[in-house]
């Protein structure tokens, strides 16, 4: 029986189409990974640009704590609040996230702390977003209790705001100079969706029972690893140097790429 505040499993066919889109999302993350020779940095905004970016990302995460009070108001209105049932992967997400910040405080090592320290906060909520996103869109129309008279308007109250903070905190990615591209992050974002898929057959399921909640640990942590890919991307490479000659020289001509992509 599903349970308040927990969302309904996927069946019957909608496992099998769910996982093959999945699946399709992470060859063509391998595929970019493959077309990507060299690590390259993300465009920096200009200081106006970056403004509107924090006010916008601001903006959302308003909308968004103003329409989860809508949301929770109906719920009420509706006689249909209870207690969420327990939370097995908080202590997960938390742990990661504040693995990732001391990561990239201590180990930016070339950077001032002016950088590396708002490059962490950043890193830690890339991190989650980068879970967040696709997960948020595979669970939407899933989640339980439908709130009434509308149940796919209250979805929409709750998830849009959502996605939008999503999106902007991604945004934010541009704003430091220590980020950049790498085959490594699109391989580590292929691999999220990989156990997404493998999820998916099982049904995407509340992670209540060992299988999805093993399936969400993984995922979650390959969405840390995705977000370490981008701010230390060195740290990747050990696979090429210790190749034979061709490997070393791949190794060495990523790393003055890399330098040169940066400006």
């Amino acid at each position: 029986m599903t349970q308040y505040g927990t969302w309904v499993s996927y069946s019957g066919n909608a496992r099998l189409i769910l996982a093959i889109i999945l699946l399709v999302v992470a060859g063509g993350l391998v595929g970019a990974g493959i077309v990507l020779r060299r690590p390259v940095r993300l465009p920096r905004p200009g200081s106006t640009l970056t403004g509107f970016m924090l006010a916008g990302w601001g903006l959302a995460g308003v909308a968004f704590l103003a329409c989860l009070g809508a949301y929770a108001a109906q719920v009420r209105h509706a006689h249909i609040a209870k207690a969420p049932p327990a939370d097995p992967i908080a202590l997960w997400t938390l742990t990661s996230a504040v693995a990732l910040v001391l990561v990239v405080c201590i180990a930016a090592s070339p950077h001032a702390w002016r950088v590396r320290v708002p490059s962490a906060a950043i890193a830690a909520m890339a991190a989650a977003a980068i879970f967040e996103l696709p997960f948020d869109l595979v669970i939407w129309t899933r989640i339980y209790p439908p709130v009434p008279p509308d149940p796919a308007l209250y979805r929409a109250v709750f998830f849009v705001p959502l996605v939008l903070v999503e999106l902007t905190t991604l945004s934010l990615l541009t704003m430091t100079p220590m980020v950049k591209l790498s085959r490594t992050t699109f391989f580590c974002l292929a691999l999220m969706f990989l156990v997404f898929a493998v999820w998916a057959l099982a049904g995407f399921g509340y992670p209540s029972a060992p299988v999805p909640l093993a399936m969400n640990v993984v995922s979650k942590i390959l969405a840390f690893v995705t977000a370490l890919s981008l701010f230390l991307p060195e740290w990747f490479t050990w696979w090429r140097r210790d190749r034979p000659d061709g490997g070393v020289a791949e190794a060495s001509a990523v790393s003055v790429g890399g330098r040169g992509a940066g400006g």
